[in-house]
């Protein structure tokens, strides 16, 4: 292990890496780091034809951050900050799209009265579902099951509710 890297060292170590594996698998794409807050930095990744490191429901791109995590991990002898990775904008048109879709499902929930679970997800989809809720009157939500089969379960606002853990 090496020494304690800063925020922005911990970046760079992840851009490295994930240029390296971009190069090795033959992709043309450039890749910038920015700070999102004191304590997160996101890996950019932009280019033409990068389905490969999304993959199918952003699954690649998830174990893609995972690997970069764990990259920096092993080369600093601090705390790891909270890294991120997008592709291609992935994360923003996720969330848009996740955003409507949970507005849809929580209109049913305060039509029926009757809660509804939605498929399992990665941690960062179902944060965009919690929030997302937090913002509608009537309705409330809570995670379910155990990772990587982990789900949101939204149920009209009152109805008694018992929750594994929140995300």
């Amino acid at each position: 292990m090496g020494e304690v890297l800063s925020l922005q060292e911990q970046g760079e170590s992840a851009r490295e890496f994930i240029e390296g594996l971009i190069e090795e698998l033959g992709l043309e794409a450039s890749v910038s780091v920015r700070e999102v807050d004191s304590e997160t930095i996101e890996v950019v990744v932009d280019g033409a034809e990068l389905g490969l490191l999304v993959g199918r429901g952003g699954a690649t791109l998830g174990a893609l951050q995972e690997l970069a995590r764990t990259v920096v991990q092993s080369r600093t002898a601090g705390p790891t900050e909270r890294i991120l990775v997008d592709v291609a904008g992935y994360r923003a048109k996720r969330a848009e799209a996740l955003q409507r879709f949970t507005k849809q499902v929580a209109e049913e929930v305060v039509a029926s009265g009757s809660e509804q679970a939605m498929e399992p997800m990665l941690a960062p989809d179902r944060k965009v579902v919690h929030d997302t809720v937090g913002d509608i009157d009537g309705v409330q939500t809570r995670s379910e099951g155990e990772e990587p089969r982990r789900y949101v379960v939204l149920s009209p606002q009152g109805a008694l509710v018992t929750s594994d853990s929140d995300d």
